[in-house]
């Protein structure tokens, strides 16, 4: 039975996305005064529907993944590709709730908040043919946590030690109570590989990953695709349909568009809103989309000199050194302006980490800067800059980035600044993050369904997703706290606490949330998006006839 924080923590986690809708039927979402409300649609298990054995399916993907490691990869299109072929401890599902996936139940967490034991499925096997058992889910935690380059360190909160008990239990002994832990391990930090493959590759595992899964790996072209195939030793192997997926990289948003309309991929994901209202309208297709628990946004470097992770130092420049000049930058952005004429009104301004409507969205938790250029360059004028004052900003070379680059560019220019757009291709500027070889860095997150993955990551010293080196004791302290309580109403108020102190030191500056857009043939079923922004495939199926 588990243990009434347990309890608390599973309630807390599902009650945390009331606001966001997750269900498969249709529900309206808010959108920015003078936009119009968009219907979610998550798509739909196969339930019985007459689909066919076997067939490859084609998914145009719109962005390269980086190297295909849980531990390591920090992009969400390596998570649609580890989705087939990389199971979890646990999952969120279509209603938002978290559910077992290579564990048997939810964690029975002790009365202190300090042992959390997962119960393990038995008879799983990697697709290597390795048994999956507590020593296996041990060795993959264990690397999560410690690995030098890691990802997934700061997700998984203070652990001092994770021993396996038996084949079918292991037990995390924490510092201190960490409520966020059973959301963590239903993403990346609970994705378990194959030790075999690990003592084989080690670092590179990424190279050819071997999880528990629907698929397997098979091969990778740079640039061009992905491809896995239906893996016969996986337990559910019975309710997998296709005999294979290709994600072929189609970076172009028109011509990602255009192949789905042709046929020549069944899926495609990042449907661009200029595309999808025309998709829509198609009987041949289905846009399946979703309001989205992530941001994206301007991340300014204040002391990420030699990599992320690595001990802060101050960078000598009037951006870095004065919270004042960020101000005054976050003030010459007009939000919900950018996302009407950029995005025909299919996206909503954001201001801040917390999801709206949410269990932990409050007035101070959600509150929006007033969008005020005059104000702005009194602020630059009161830092001692000239105006305009110059920022060179990388940002993604897709046509959606680039383009609301290009508008926000406009947009500040009226506060006194000259943005300077320097394009980068995707990958190599999740790579330039972390090196921290940046002045100004706009990309996004696409968001988890606990708020600490949404703030610590990117917030707290020494973070391996902290990649502005931001720095503050205050907030540190405040991000502790918010992780370490059950109650959502605390939790919601710590996270107000922190929200306003985001915004009087602007280390990120928060600009719009995506809706989830996603394109389907009508001659597939079981294809899911969710407001993660995961494309599901593994019990997709092509329909009979």
């Amino acid at each position: 039975m588990l243990s009434r924080i347990a309890r608390k923590v599973a309630i807390g986690l599902a009650v945390a996305l009331l606001g966001v809708p997750v269900t498969t039927a249709c529900s309206p979402t808010q959108h920015a005064a003078g936009t119009p409300a968009h219907a979610d649609d998550f798509g739909s298990p196969v339930a019985g529907r007459a689909v066919r054995a076997g067939g490859d399916l084609v998914m145009g993907l719109s962005s390269e993944p980086d190297r295909l490691d849980p531990t390591t990869s920090s992009s969400l299109y390596t998570r649609v590709v580890m989705n087939s072929i990389c199971e979890k401890l646990y999952d969120n599902d279509s209603a938002g709730h978290l559910v077992p996936q290579l564990a048997a139940a939810l964690p029975d967490i002790s009365p202190d908040g300090l042992t959390v034991t997962v119960p393990l499925r038995t008879g799983p096997k990697f697709a290597d043919g390795t048994d999956f058992d507590a020593e296996a889910v041990q060795l993959s935690l264990q690397r999560h946590l410690t690995m030098k380059t890691s990802q997934r360190t700061s997700e998984m909160g203070p652990i001092m030690r994770i021993d396996a008990v038996g084949a079918d239990r292991v037990v995390l002994h924490f510092k201190s109570p960490f409520a966020p832990i059973t959301a963590a391990l239903a993403d990346r930090a609970g994705m378990i590989m194959s030790p075999a493959a690990l003592a084989a590759a080690g670092d590179y595992f990424g190279d050819h990953p071997v999880c528990v899964g629907p698929f397997k790996f098979v091969a990778r072209v740079p640039q061009t695709s992905i491809t896995v195939t239906r893996d016969p030793l996986y337990y559910d192997a019975a309710h997998v349909h296709l005999d294979g997926i290709t994600y072929r990289i189609i970076a172009d948003d028109n011509i990602r568009a255009a192949n789905l309309r042709s046929g020549d991929v069944q899926v495609a994901d990042t449907i661009a809103p200029a595309d999808a209202q025309v998709l829509a309208g198609d009987s041949k297709l289905r846009l399946l989309q979703s309001s989205s628990l992530g941001f994206q946004g301007l991340t300014i470097n204040l002391g990420n000199v030699d990599g992320v992770g690595k001990p802060v130092r101050p960078i000598d420049t009037p951006l870095a050194r004065d919270p004042r000049i960020r101000e005054a930058l976050s003030l010459s952005i007009d939000r919900p302006q950018l996302v009407r004429t950029v995005f025909d009104g299919w996206f909503d301004s954001a201001c801040t980490p917390i999801v709206p409507n949410s269990t932990y969205a409050t007035a101070a938790g959600t509150t929006c800067p007033a969008y005020d250029p005059q104000r702005a360059k009194q602020l630059l004028t009161a830092a001692g800059v000239p105006a305009p004052y110059r920022i060179m900003m990388q940002v993604s070379n897709r046509q959606a980035d680039l383009r609301y680059a290009q508008a926000l560019q406009s947009s500040v220019a009226a506060g006194g600044f000259d943005l300077q757009i320097v394009p980068v291709e995707y990958s190599a500027l999740l790579d330039v993050q972390k090196r921290g070889t940046f002045e100004a860095l706009f990309l996004g997150w696409s968001g988890r369904i606990d708020p600490d993955a949404n703030t610590a990551r990117f917030l707290t010293t020494g973070s391996p997703g902290n990649y502005g080196g931001y720095s503050s004791p205050a907030m540190d302290d405040l991000l502790s706290r918010a992780g370490r309580v059950t109650d959502p109403g605390q939790r919601a108020g710590l996270y107000g606490q922190a929200v306003g102190l985001i915004e009087k030191d602007n280390p990120y500056l928060y600009t719009y949330r995506i809706r989830v857009l996603t394109g389907q043939s009508t001659a597939v079923a079981g294809v899911e998006v969710y407001p993660d922004g995961v494309v599901r495939l593994g019990k997709a199926a092509f329909l009979a006839g």
